[in-house]
């Protein structure tokens, strides 16, 4: 089943559980794989990547609001955004752990043959592909810079 077609699954469930939360998230993500499909160029289709792709943009952009509220003194707004970014969360594939993203960084490095920060870009474009959905871009840069620097 493809990640749109368990979209709208869940999209069925969380209107017969009468779960606002979810029903809400779920709606956006819809929405998003709508416009994505419909996109000039898209000739109808949405592939599992480009609908992860979507998922963790609206996860990053649920944490960014999150902080500015909680900047802000609204953590009521702050709690309400974390609690939509638990909801997409659901849809992305297990995450790496520090010492496994340390790993495949290091794999990454050696490959390439990088040794110092103005490598920086090469393993960036490869270990962004390489770890897409499997670890946050800010945490990957941030690996890269200390096992450079």
């Amino acid at each position: 089943m493809s990640l749109f077609e368990q979209i709208n699954e869940d999209l069925k469930a969380a209107m017969k559980a009468k779960d606002k939360l979810s029903l809400q998230v779920l709606r956006t993500i819809k929405k998003n794989f709508l416009e994505a499909k419909t996109a000039p160029g898209a000739h109808n289709e949405l592939s599992d990547a480009d609908a992860l792709r979507i998922i963790q943009k609206l996860i990053k952009q649920g944490k960014d609001s999150a902080s500015i509220y909680a900047e802000q003194n609204r953590q009521d707004l702050a709690d309400e955004e974390l609690a939509q970014v638990e909801v997409l969360e659901k849809y992305q594939p297990q995450q790496l752990s520090q010492e496994e993203l340390t790993s495949k960084i290091k794999e990454i490095v050696e490959r390439v043959g990088a040794s110092t920060m103005k490598d920086m870009g090469k393993v960036m474009g490869l270990a962004t592909t390489e770890l897409a959905g499997k670890a946050e871009g800010k945490a990957i840069s941030n690996k890269v810079k200390e096992l450079l620097g």
